[in-house]
């Protein structure tokens, strides 16, 4: 199952990275919530580290997205392409328990 895991000093800076990027692409505004955590699983088929990415736009609505690998090997490009946002608005039993 999902879970999160224990927080590496090094893995901060990787968190504070991504949460810009996810600002930047989205065009949000600067006290705009994101969240970015690094959840393990242990299902089969699923990568033993994902990325979990939350925010809040303007429209109060909650819009979330999964990458399957690590926070620190994440790159700006792994991010959806910006005209996704409405895709990724949350629908509650969308299986990202963790957020």
């Amino acid at each position: 199952m999902l879970g999160p895991l224990k927080q590496h000093p090094e893995n901060f800076v990787a968190i504070d990275r991504v949460k810009e990027w996810t600002r930047k692409r989205f065009k949000l505004a600067g006290d705009a919530p994101i969240m970015v955590a690094e959840v393990a699983c242990g299902l089969p088929g699923c990568p033993p580290l994902e990325t979990v990415v939350v925010f809040w736009a303007g429209d109060d609505q909650r819009h979330q997205f999964k990458l399957f690998k690590p926070v620190d090997a994440v790159v700006a490009e792994d991010l959806p392409p910006a005209w996704m946002k409405n895709a990724l608005i949350a629908v509650d039993g969308m299986g990202l328990e963790c957020c």
